[in-house]
């Protein structure tokens, strides 16, 4: 049986898990530095999106050198990681005529997109929000994401 030390230290670190800052100036600007610093190698520019579970944007940052539609595609990926809880480049077969999500795109008043470059963020099995970044292609919008989220991923241990 627990005694009540126990059961004190247990709840401390419950508390401290949830008030836990995920979003911090500090790191989104270390999660943006290492996107921009893989675009710059790529020799495009992105907008990249920090959004959280609760669909606020926490940080966005639009290079110079990226198309305006970026700054479009870039929130929208966020959202649909998050909506579908996986990654957007894993979404494009099943949109297609005939596939499970056909059409949903189209039924999602514009949000909805299947094109790479949106990652869900999960920490310890939560979902606790996502990443969107556009501007190139889609492969190299989901390299860009897949390096955001392993820098997020890095400072939320």
């Amino acid at each position: 049986m627990m005694n009540n030390n126990q059961l004190t230290e247990i709840v401390k670190k419950v508390v401290a898990d949830q008030q836990k800052d995920y979003f911090s100036l500090e790191k989104m600007e270390k999660v943006i530095n290492a996107a921009v610093a893989h675009a710059n190698r790529l020799n495009i520019g992105v907008t990249i999106v920090i959004m959280r579970n609760d669909q606020v944007v926490q940080m966005s940052y639009h290079m110079p050198n990226a198309i305006l539609v970026s700054s479009t595609m870039a929130p929208k990926k966020a959202w649909t990681a998050l909506a579908m809880k996986m990654p957007t480049k894993d979404l494009a077969r099943q949109v297609q005529p005939g596939a499970p999500l056909y059409q949903m795109e189209t039924m999602m008043d514009g949000k909805f997109t299947s094109c790479g470059g949106g990652r869900p963020l999960i920490v310890k099995g939560k979902l606790i929000g996502s990443i969107g970044v556009s501007g190139g292609t889609v492969e190299q919008d989901h390299a860009i994401c897949t390096t955001a989220v392993d820098a997020f991923l890095k400072e939320s241990e």
